[in-house]
């Protein structure tokens, strides 16, 4: 944005401008008129020369005796102070008052010599090579019986006249930054005088906009500025007024709506929005200002908002219905529309209240998921309990080999059922004392509790020729409960092992920042779909479903890790690639308040 300039500055440099430019023409205009009369004068007196000469070097010419005429122009030009120089027709000069005429160029070319070769008085002005002057040239014809014989070419130095101007110049110049000056100062002091009172008016305006309008515009002598002092102090006792009740209107109706958790929107009956608070507006992800007095479709481009504005207004019955945005992250809305009547309760549009229950649907969901995924945990090892159970009820008992397979089986089921409840109560055991803040944290060393967890699955790992490797710093210390972190990592490990191929590696590392402990489990497995990274540490979630409970599990170890490590004061985080691994990582804070 262009820098802003203050008035004094634009009158003061304006007024300066003027008066400069002013100066410069005027002294532009004289100097070229001066060089133009002298010039001319000059002209003048070296035509009337050339003429006084041509009577007496014409007798020369019948018959031609050019050092006659050479010796003439010498003599003459001596006297006179003038360059005299003689020229035929086909431009040989054959006498001249300061050179030697053989040693001279042809004149042909010159431009006061073909001028005057036309029958016409030449002249020009230029810088002679010759003598190293800038001379003035004025040339004649030289007529005997009708026809140009010759020409006649009187010259004189005009740098008398460049100095001459040069001095008229620095006095008008002189003159001038006088003049400038006297002007300059007179238009600082009107520019001072015009802005002095402007700056009260712009303190008065400030103030207003500042809400105080106790301040009065003083009077001034110029009488457009009074008349807007007078005018600006009628409009603060109105403003004040007004703004007073205004203000406090609005207050208490923005009190009223800001303390709502839930968004408003007010419509009139041609859909345009006469009022939002600012959890609506928060909902809807737009700001008060921008969407104020502008149409549904035009200020919020959400479709099925639209459709429901449409139907509130339509109805004269209170209208609900559930909504579901899409932006960064997918929100349900609670709609409800009312009609909205004014004091004499007439129809003016209609009110729209929304209430984001998108934490409240998505727990509905875990419910739900969680519901289902636990009764199917359950039913599949108790429905393989019962029919084999029946089966040996039916005579397989009697068979040893059978009966020994079923009862095999059967425990296998068993030892199923007793897993999964064993998790579900360390899983409540641990969100319980988490949050009575009863888990017991010390401070330890990482690399210990790390070493401890490879040393329960080291086994399970060389049955599948997979190597695990341990990269930490026995410097590394944080505040920890070291059986429940154990059982994380472990957690963490059973799951790499679990879903690695044979003769592969897993990579636990333990890190340090400024505010943190990292601890990580990476793998070269499958991978994880991106889609179930956001559920994968929720209670029997799985990803390949069928792949998972082929490997076995519970489907709790992964929500029983995020719990222990929010029990510690962090968090877990995953990233993964189908096809090139996972990496898990625990994040400890370094020390616990109030621990």
């Amino acid at each position: 944005m262009a820098r802003k300039k203050s008035l004094l500055w634009q009158l003061f440099s304006s007024h300066l401008f003027i008066t400069l430019v002013s100066l410069i023409a005027v002294t532009w205009y004289a100097t070229s008129s001066l060089k133009n009369f002298f010039l001319s004068q000059i002209a003048a007196d070296l035509e009337a020369r050339a003429l006084l000469f041509e009577s007496l070097i014409l007798d020369r010419f019948d018959p031609l005796d050019e050092k006659a005429i050479d010796d003439l122009c010498k003599r003459i030009g001596s006297t006179s102070s003038t360059r005299i120089t003689v020229i035929l027709p086909w431009g040989k000069v054959v006498g001249d008052s300061d050179e030697e005429p053989a040693q001279m160029d042809n004149h042909s070319d010159r431009p006061e010599i073909i001028e005057a070769m036309e029958g016409r008085t030449g002249s020009a002005a230029r810088y002679s090579p010759t003598i190293a002057k800038q001379l003035m040239y004025v040339a004649v014809p030289l007529k005997s019986q009708g026809r140009t014989v010759g020409v006649v070419r009187t010259s004189i130095p005009v740098d008398p006249v460049d100095e001459a101007l040069n001095n008229v110049q620095v006095k008008i110049a002189f003159g001038g930054l006088c003049i400038a000056a006297v002007a300059a100062l007179l238009s600082l002091w009107v520019s001072h005088r015009i802005r002095r009172p402007i700056r009260e008016i712009k303190k008065g305006a400030e103030s207003y906009s500042g809400g105080s309008f106790d301040f009065r515009m003083p009077a001034s002598n110029l009488e457009e500025i009074s008349s807007l002092s007078d005018s600006m102090n009628e409009m603060a006792s109105e403003l004040r007024q007004r703004i007073n009740t205004i203000t406090r209107q609005r207050n208490e109706l923005e009190g009223v709506l800001s303390s709502m958790m839930e968004g408003v929107i007010g419509v009139d009956m041609e859909e345009r929005i006469i009022g939002i608070n600012r959890a609506a507006a928060r909902m809807l992800e737009c700001k008060v200002p921008q969407v104020q007095g502008r149409s549904i479709q035009e200020a919020l481009r959400h479709p099925d908002l639209q459709r429901f504005v449409q139907i509130a207004l339509a109805s004269e019955d209170p209208v609900e219905r559930d909504m579901t945005l899409y932006s960064q992250e997918e929100r349900v809305l609670s709609c409800l529309g009312t009609p909205l009547r004014d004091g004499e309760g007439k129809r003016t549009g209609s009110l729209i209240v929304l209430n984001d229950v998108t934490r409240l649907r998505k727990l509905e969901n875990i419910r739900r998921d969680f519901v289902a995924n636990v009764s199917h945990e359950l039913k599949t090892p108790i429905t393989a309990i019962k029919g084999f159970v029946e089966t040996l009820k039916d005579g397989a008992a009697k068979n040893p080999e059978d009966a020994e397979r079923f009862l095999a089986i059967i425990q296998k089921h068993v030892d199923r059922l007793e897993a999964i409840v064993e998790d579900l109560l360390s899983l409540s055991r641990i969100e319980k004392e988490g949050e009575r803040e009863e888990i017991e944290l010390e401070e330890r060393a990482i690399g210990e509790v790390l070493a401890g967890a490879i040393q329960v699955c080291d086994v399970k790992a060389c049955a599948k020729g997979i190597k695990i490797e341990l990269v930490s710093d026995r410097e590394v210390r944080a505040e920890i409960n070291p059986t429940l972190l154990e059982q994380a990592v472990v957690n963490l490990l059973d799951n790499a092992i679990k879903y690695s191929d044979p003769g592969k590696k897993v990579e636990v590392e333990a890190l340090e920042t400024e505010a943190e402990v990292l601890i990580q489990v990476r793998d070269h497995g499958c991978g994880i779909e991106k889609k179930h990274l956001e559920r994968l540490f929720e209670r029997f979630y799985r990803g390949e479903k069928a792949r998972s409970r082929k490997l076995g599990g519970t489907g709790l170890g992964l929500a029983i890790v995020k719990h222990i490590a929010q029990a510690h004061g962090g968090s877990v985080s995953v990233e993964s690639q189908p096809g090139q691994g996972s990496t898990f990582t625990l994040h400890l804070p370094k020390g616990l308040p109030g621990r």
